[in-house]
């Protein structure tokens, strides 16, 4: 027998798809429940609190996007892992999820195989460290909580997105070495380097706008990217 790895909320209004995801998915060792429609994938979604959602973002009453922004903006459902599905070349959908901080994506139609080892890996990343110390990270004024995606400044609670928090974990904890575009656009959005997107220029301008004088410590390498200053520089 299969050892159960955790549900899996399928959200897609093919009943055809669903089914082949829910049975494959079912035979690599999750349990699965389904959604048709936006408004049943947010509500399944929050009574589920499921290990991983795969999210289409063609639906017939509310936007996957809509969707996506609403679950990681709502505290009870911000980290739950987000796998999209969308239409080949529909990369403007592709951005703004990814934006929004859905975790990985991927392009219809696809191999059930590689739906599966993507749903693994976004699964993994939710896994609760077996450390009874909490996982902190720091630079300056800065302190980032890894368990509870907590960022304070200066002692205080500074609100970050899903997204913008994975983007200052990434420099800080890469402090002193470039970060290209290319590795921020596959480390942190995990999409290829080669699309053309101002996605990471306008989230690091956000973070330094939100981290006020403590985001002066995000420096811009001309040509080729990011790094965090040392705070003695």
């Amino acid at each position: 027998m299969v050892e159960s790895k955790g549900l899996v909320l399928i959200v897609d209004d093919e009943r055809d798809l669903r089914t082949l995801l829910d049975f494959n998915l079912r035979q690599a060792g999750y349990r699965t429940a389904q959604a048709e429609t936006g408004a049943e994938a947010l509500t399944r979604a929050r009574t589920l609190r499921p290990q991983v959602i795969i999210l289409d973002l063609n639906l017939p009453d509310v936007s996957g996007t809509d969707v996506c922004r609403l679950l990681k903006g709502d505290e009870q459902t911000r980290g739950i892992p987000i796998l999209m599905l969308t239409a080949r070349g529909a990369e403007a959908d592709r951005i703004a999820g990814l934006e929004l901080g859905a975790d990985d994506y991927v392009s219809k139609p696809f191999s059930i195989r590689e739906v599966i080892l993507r749903v693994d890996a976004v699964a993994r990343r939710r896994q609760p460290s077996e450390s009874k110390e909490p996982r902190k990270l720091g630079a300056g004024k800065i302190e980032l909580d890894l368990d509870s995606h907590i960022c304070r400044v200066d002692g205080e609670p500074m609100p970050l997105t899903l997204q913008e928090f994975r983007l200052l974990s990434y420099l800080i904890e890469g402090k002193g070495r470039v970060r290209t575009r290319d590795d921020l656009l596959t480390d942190v959005w995990n999409t290829s380097p080669d699309l053309e997107t101002r996605t990471v220029d306008t989230h690091v301008k956000r973070l330094r706008d939100k981290l006020g004088e403590a985001g002066e410590i995000i420096e811009t390498v001309r040509g080729l990217g990011y790094r965090l200053r040392q705070p003695n520089d």
